[in-house]
């Protein structure tokens, strides 16, 4: 079992330098573990290649619980996708998660643990929603060192990933420069949701290619895919992980595949699930096609 070292050990670089993705294991096209599609996930007849599961339904689950999740890995790989490290905090994240969460990624062998560019908690209240951060460069370094400190700890690769907000104060650096910044100061990886991509690209009038231009696209080691609503009659687009997902978002991957390697894709869907799961499996499918084309377009030497 890994023993989780301290999250105060300082971090000595000044601009880090992550292992490349393409040294992380190939997982292929995934889907978001739910309680409603347990039982097609579980079918030999579906195809899916690995599950994303909710850090925080396992974390300290009674042992019934986490069983479940033992015999999940026995069948596929499984990665933990947490909604409380709370990286961007006014404080430290909580040793006790984080120790727990050392541990849990090492019962399972993940290949990687992510949670979100953002903040949960302030003064010891869980605030219940993923909170963005202001963008400024000394809020970027602290968070890439708290990162890199929370990786250290977990001794495994920590990926971060990009969140929607719907109210964009002032700041002074854009979206993509301040995730390049915090990437300047850690060796983690990014989680970049094209779905949040399109929706703050489309709510606050800036270009998801300029984004892609301004972040270290190297760093993506995984991509979530998810549907949303609105986006009619000027109306703002609203991350519900609702729908299937968009044509935008399936040309923004094939768009990301086409400048960097992606270890993994993974379909989010939290409500509304299709009563067939053909549905689903469709955009598994169509998800994994993309991955396979760009990788085959790697070996022939075309970009």
């Amino acid at each position: 079992m890994t023993t989780a070292r301290s999250t105060s050990a300082p971090v000595t670089a000044t601009t880090a330098t992550a292992v490349p993705a393409t040294r992380l294991p190939y997982l292929g096209s995934g889907i978001g573990y739910r309680t409603e599609i347990k039982d097609a996930v579980d079918s030999p007849a579906n195809r899916v290649d690995w599950l994303e599961v909710i850090t925080e339904h396992y974390l300290f689950a009674p042992p019934d619980v986490r069983d479940v999740l033992h015999r999940l890995r026995r069948r596929f790989r499984v990665v933990p996708h947490g909604l409380e490290l709370s990286i961007g905090g006014p404080g430290e994240p909580s040793p006790r998660y984080v120790d727990a969460l050392a541990q849990l990624v090492d019962e399972i062998d993940a290949p990687w643990f992510s949670d979100h560019l953002c903040f949960t908690r302030a003064a010891g209240v869980a605030l219940s929603t993923l909170t963005p951060l202001p963008r400024t460069r000394e809020i970027a370094r602290e968070v890439g060192r708290r990162a890199q400190r929370v990786q250290a700890a977990v001794g495994r690769p920590l990926i971060l990933e990009n969140v929607t907000y719907y109210i964009d104060l002032t700041s002074p650096l854009s979206e993509g420069q301040f995730i390049a910044e915090v990437m300047e100061h850690c060796e983690c990886g990014l989680l970049l949701d094209l779905t949040n991509l399109d929706i703050n690209a489309h709510n606050h009038g800036y270009s998801a290619l300029e984004f892609l231009d301004t972040i270290p696209v190297e760093r993506v080691v995984q991509v979530h895919l998810a549907g949303g609503t609105g986006g009619e009659d000027d109306r703002m687009d609203l991350d519900t992980h609702s729908e299937p997902v968009p044509p935008a978002v399936w040309d923004l991957l094939i768009e990301l595949v086409g400048r960097t390697p992606v270890r993994a894709t993974l379909l989010e869907r939290d409500q509304n699930f299709p009563g067939d799961f053909g549905e689903l499996q469709a955009e598994l499918d169509h998800a994994r096609r993309i991955l396979d084309d760009a990788a085959g377009y790697a070996r022939a030497g075309v970009r």
